[in-house]
Protein backbone atom coordinates (compact mmCIF):
# COMPACT_ATOMS: atom_id res chain seq x y z
CA UNK A 1 0.00 0.00 0.00
CA UNK A 2 1.71 3.44 -0.54
CA UNK A 3 2.83 5.27 2.22
CA UNK A 4 1.70 8.47 3.80
CA UNK A 5 3.09 11.01 5.63
CA UNK A 6 1.92 13.70 7.60
CA UNK A 7 3.10 16.54 9.93
CA UNK A 8 4.95 15.68 13.55
CA UNK A 9 2.21 16.39 16.15
CA UNK A 10 2.54 16.16 20.57
CA UNK A 11 1.54 13.44 22.14
CA UNK A 12 0.63 12.46 26.26
CA UNK A 13 1.44 8.77 27.35
CA UNK A 14 -0.05 7.28 30.38
CA UNK A 15 2.63 5.01 31.43
CA UNK A 16 0.61 2.05 33.56
CA UNK A 17 2.86 -0.34 36.19
CA UNK A 18 5.32 -2.87 33.99
CA UNK A 19 4.40 -6.65 34.08
CA UNK A 20 6.23 -9.60 33.65
CA UNK A 21 5.34 -13.15 32.09
CA UNK A 22 6.85 -15.91 31.97
CA UNK A 23 6.20 -17.81 28.73
CA UNK A 24 8.01 -20.66 27.51
CA UNK A 25 10.97 -18.81 26.40
CA UNK A 26 12.10 -17.37 29.09
CA UNK A 27 11.07 -13.67 31.09
CA UNK A 28 9.34 -11.19 29.25
CA UNK A 29 8.58 -7.55 30.41
CA UNK A 30 5.55 -5.79 29.25
CA UNK A 31 5.61 -1.91 29.41
CA UNK A 32 2.44 -0.71 28.98
CA UNK A 33 1.77 3.23 28.23
CA UNK A 34 -1.61 4.94 26.86
CA UNK A 35 -1.41 7.24 23.64
CA UNK A 36 -3.01 10.19 24.11
CA UNK A 37 -3.54 12.72 21.28
CA UNK A 38 -3.55 16.55 22.15
CA UNK A 39 -6.54 18.23 21.21
CA UNK A 40 -6.53 18.70 17.60
CA UNK A 41 -4.25 16.39 16.84
CA UNK A 42 -4.42 13.25 15.16
CA UNK A 43 -1.08 11.58 15.30
CA UNK A 44 1.55 10.67 18.19
CA UNK A 45 5.01 9.55 17.59
CA UNK A 46 6.94 7.56 20.33
CA UNK A 47 11.02 8.01 20.22
CA UNK A 48 12.24 4.60 22.54
CA UNK A 49 13.96 1.51 23.12
CA UNK A 50 13.64 -2.08 24.02
CA UNK A 51 16.44 -4.38 25.29
CA UNK A 52 16.34 -8.31 24.96
CA UNK A 53 12.71 -9.89 25.36
CA UNK A 54 11.11 -6.35 26.53
CA UNK A 55 7.73 -5.70 25.18
CA UNK A 56 6.23 -1.80 24.99
CA UNK A 57 2.31 -2.13 24.41
CA UNK A 58 1.08 1.17 23.40
CA UNK A 59 -2.81 1.30 23.39
CA UNK A 60 -4.87 3.79 21.95
CA UNK A 61 -9.04 4.13 21.84
CA UNK A 62 -10.33 4.12 18.05
CA UNK A 63 -13.83 3.95 16.84
CA UNK A 64 -15.39 1.69 13.88
CA UNK A 65 -14.92 3.19 10.47
CA UNK A 66 -11.89 5.07 11.39
CA UNK A 67 -8.19 5.05 9.47
CA UNK A 68 -5.50 4.05 11.33
CA UNK A 69 -1.64 3.98 9.92
CA UNK A 70 1.29 3.15 12.10
CA UNK A 71 4.62 2.71 10.90
CA UNK A 72 7.91 2.51 12.93
CA UNK A 73 11.21 3.43 11.81
CA UNK A 74 14.12 0.98 13.93
CA UNK A 75 17.95 0.80 13.93
CA UNK A 76 17.44 -3.31 14.58
CA UNK A 77 16.36 -5.66 11.97
CA UNK A 78 14.94 -7.65 14.55
CA UNK A 79 12.15 -4.92 15.96
CA UNK A 80 8.92 -5.31 14.85
CA UNK A 81 5.36 -4.20 15.81
CA UNK A 82 2.49 -6.19 16.01
CA UNK A 83 -1.74 -4.75 16.02
CA UNK A 84 -3.81 -6.32 18.60
CA UNK A 85 -7.85 -5.95 18.35
CA UNK A 86 -9.78 -4.97 21.79
CA UNK A 87 -9.76 -7.60 23.37
CA UNK A 88 -7.52 -10.03 21.49
CA UNK A 89 -4.53 -11.32 23.27
CA UNK A 90 -3.45 -14.22 21.00
CA UNK A 91 -4.03 -13.74 17.31
CA UNK A 92 -2.68 -10.09 15.98
CA UNK A 93 -4.43 -8.26 13.74
CA UNK A 94 -1.44 -7.23 11.98
CA UNK A 95 2.35 -9.14 11.93
CA UNK A 96 5.01 -6.03 11.60
CA UNK A 97 7.39 -8.86 10.50
CA UNK A 98 5.21 -9.91 7.51
CA UNK A 99 4.30 -6.10 6.91
CA UNK A 100 7.48 -4.32 6.65
CA UNK A 101 6.38 -2.50 9.75
CA UNK A 102 3.74 -0.27 8.05
CA UNK A 103 0.13 -0.64 8.33
CA UNK A 104 -2.78 0.60 6.93
CA UNK A 105 -6.42 0.08 7.17
CA UNK A 106 -9.71 0.94 8.45
CA UNK A 107 -10.65 0.04 12.05
CA UNK A 108 -12.92 -2.77 11.91
CA UNK A 109 -14.48 -2.53 15.69
CA UNK A 110 -14.88 0.23 18.72
CA UNK A 111 -12.17 -0.21 21.39
CA UNK A 112 -8.61 -0.32 22.94
CA UNK A 113 -5.98 -1.39 20.00
CA UNK A 114 -2.50 -2.46 21.50
CA UNK A 115 0.19 -1.71 19.15
CA UNK A 116 3.12 -4.13 20.30
CA UNK A 117 7.04 -3.66 20.16
CA UNK A 118 8.89 -6.03 20.36
CA UNK A 119 12.02 -8.07 19.28
CA UNK A 120 12.16 -11.02 17.09
CA UNK A 121 13.59 -14.33 19.37
CA UNK A 122 16.84 -14.69 17.48
CA UNK A 123 17.58 -10.65 18.37
CA UNK A 124 16.27 -10.69 21.84
CA UNK A 125 18.26 -13.99 23.26
CA UNK A 126 21.23 -12.34 22.12
CA UNK A 127 20.05 -9.48 24.16
CA UNK A 128 20.69 -6.66 21.91
CA UNK A 129 18.86 -3.11 21.88
CA UNK A 130 15.91 -1.59 20.01
CA UNK A 131 15.86 2.10 19.04
CA UNK A 132 12.58 2.82 17.73
CA UNK A 133 10.09 5.81 16.57
CA UNK A 134 6.94 4.52 16.38
CA UNK A 135 4.44 6.79 14.09
CA UNK A 136 0.31 6.52 15.13
CA UNK A 137 -2.32 8.36 13.26
CA UNK A 138 -6.04 7.81 13.96
CA UNK A 139 -8.31 10.17 11.37
CA UNK A 140 -11.85 9.83 10.20
CA UNK A 141 -11.74 7.65 7.05
CA UNK A 142 -13.96 10.45 5.09
CA UNK A 143 -11.20 12.72 5.71
CA UNK A 144 -7.87 11.16 4.43
CA UNK A 145 -7.56 10.81 0.78
CA UNK A 146 -5.70 7.73 1.85
CA UNK A 147 -8.68 5.85 1.81
CA UNK A 148 -10.51 6.82 -1.79
CA UNK A 149 -11.19 3.87 -3.21
CA UNK A 150 -8.51 5.12 -5.97
CA UNK A 151 -5.53 4.99 -3.83
CA UNK A 152 -5.69 1.75 -1.63
CA UNK A 153 -8.17 -0.24 -4.22
CA UNK A 154 -6.42 0.10 -7.37
CA UNK A 155 -10.32 1.70 -8.38
CA UNK A 156 -12.06 -1.81 -7.49
CA UNK A 157 -15.48 -0.21 -6.46
CA UNK A 158 -15.74 -0.78 -2.55
CA UNK A 159 -18.62 -3.34 -1.26
CA UNK A 160 -21.67 -0.93 -0.33
CA UNK A 161 -21.29 -0.84 3.79
CA UNK A 162 -18.16 -2.21 4.13
CA UNK A 163 -14.53 -1.62 3.88
CA UNK A 164 -13.79 -4.37 1.53
CA UNK A 165 -13.31 -5.17 -2.41
CA UNK A 166 -15.75 -8.10 -2.36
CA UNK A 167 -17.30 -10.43 0.20
CA UNK A 168 -18.26 -13.82 0.55
CA UNK A 169 -17.98 -17.68 2.36
CA UNK A 170 -15.37 -19.52 1.01
CA UNK A 171 -14.48 -23.14 2.52
CA UNK A 172 -12.69 -23.85 5.11
CA UNK A 173 -11.89 -25.74 8.46
CA UNK A 174 -10.10 -25.27 11.63
CA UNK A 175 -8.82 -28.73 12.94
CA UNK A 176 -7.67 -31.46 10.55
CA UNK A 177 -10.35 -33.88 12.10
CA UNK A 178 -13.31 -30.90 11.02
CA UNK A 179 -15.54 -31.88 7.76
CA UNK A 180 -15.30 -28.65 5.65
CA UNK A 181 -17.21 -25.92 6.50
CA UNK A 182 -17.57 -22.32 5.03
CA UNK A 183 -16.34 -19.55 6.55
CA UNK A 184 -17.45 -15.34 5.52
CA UNK A 185 -14.09 -13.62 3.77
CA UNK A 186 -13.36 -9.74 2.82
CA UNK A 187 -11.14 -8.66 0.32
CA UNK A 188 -9.02 -5.62 0.02
CA UNK A 189 -7.43 -5.84 -3.70
CA UNK A 190 -4.13 -3.65 -4.33
CA UNK A 191 -4.46 -4.19 -8.12
CA UNK A 192 -1.92 -7.34 -9.90
CA UNK A 193 -3.44 -9.86 -7.68
CA UNK A 194 -1.76 -8.63 -4.17
CA UNK A 195 -3.95 -7.42 -1.43
CA UNK A 196 -5.36 -9.00 1.85
CA UNK A 197 -7.86 -11.90 2.51
CA UNK A 198 -9.90 -11.38 6.23
CA UNK A 199 -11.47 -14.35 7.31
CA UNK A 200 -13.84 -14.60 10.00
CA UNK A 201 -12.93 -17.82 11.85
CA UNK A 202 -15.48 -20.48 12.87
CA UNK A 203 -15.28 -19.18 16.48
CA UNK A 204 -15.43 -15.44 15.24
CA UNK A 205 -11.75 -14.22 15.27
CA UNK A 206 -10.33 -13.37 12.15
CA UNK A 207 -7.57 -14.57 10.32
CA UNK A 208 -5.85 -12.09 7.23
CA UNK A 209 -3.90 -13.67 4.80
CA UNK A 210 -1.35 -11.95 2.76
CA UNK A 211 -1.18 -11.88 -1.66
CA UNK A 212 1.42 -11.21 -3.86
CA UNK A 213 0.77 -11.26 -7.30
CA UNK A 214 -1.70 -14.11 -6.89
CA UNK A 215 0.21 -15.87 -4.45
CA UNK A 216 -0.62 -16.57 -0.87
CA UNK A 217 2.98 -15.31 0.91
CA UNK A 218 1.95 -15.32 4.89
CA UNK A 219 -0.78 -14.74 7.07
CA UNK A 220 -1.26 -12.53 10.39
CA UNK A 221 0.81 -14.94 12.54
CA UNK A 222 2.22 -14.76 16.47
CA UNK A 223 3.57 -16.52 19.14
CA UNK A 224 0.57 -18.48 19.62
CA UNK A 225 -0.09 -19.92 16.10
CA UNK A 226 -0.01 -23.65 16.39
CA UNK A 227 1.85 -24.42 13.28
CA UNK A 228 3.52 -24.01 9.83
CA UNK A 229 2.40 -22.02 6.76
CA UNK A 230 1.60 -23.80 3.10
CA UNK A 231 0.17 -23.16 0.21
CA UNK A 232 -0.74 -25.41 -2.51
CA UNK A 233 -2.57 -24.56 -5.90
CA UNK A 234 -5.02 -26.82 -7.46
CA UNK A 235 -6.16 -25.01 -11.10
CA UNK A 236 -7.41 -21.87 -9.91
CA UNK A 237 -7.54 -22.92 -6.22
CA UNK A 238 -5.06 -22.08 -3.10
CA UNK A 239 -5.13 -24.34 -0.74
CA UNK A 240 -3.98 -21.97 2.36
CA UNK A 241 -2.90 -24.50 5.94
CA UNK A 242 -1.98 -22.64 8.60
CA UNK A 243 -0.95 -25.30 11.01
CA UNK A 244 -4.54 -27.61 11.33
CA UNK A 245 -6.75 -24.40 9.47
CA UNK A 246 -7.08 -25.05 5.99
CA UNK A 247 -8.70 -22.53 3.45
CA UNK A 248 -9.62 -23.05 -0.14
CA UNK A 249 -9.16 -19.42 -1.87
CA UNK A 250 -9.86 -18.97 -5.71
CA UNK A 251 -8.20 -16.51 -7.43
CA UNK A 252 -11.48 -14.46 -7.97
CA UNK A 253 -11.18 -13.63 -4.77
CA UNK A 254 -7.53 -11.78 -5.10
CA UNK A 255 -7.95 -11.28 -8.98
CA UNK A 256 -11.89 -10.05 -9.17
CA UNK A 257 -14.29 -11.03 -11.92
Amino acid sequence: MKRIFYGLLLFTLTSSPTLTITPAFGQTEIRKERVQFVRGANSAIVESSITGYEIADYVLGAREGQYMNVSMATDNTGNYFNIFMPGENEVAMFNGSIGENQYEGIIPKSGDYRVRVYMMRSAARRNEIANYRLEMIITEAGNSSANSSENIYDNDALVEGSNFNATGNIPCAMTTSQPTGSCFFGVTREGNGSGIVTITKLDGRTRAIFFENGKATGYDMNQADPGEFSVEKQGDLSLVRIGEERYEIPDAVIFGG
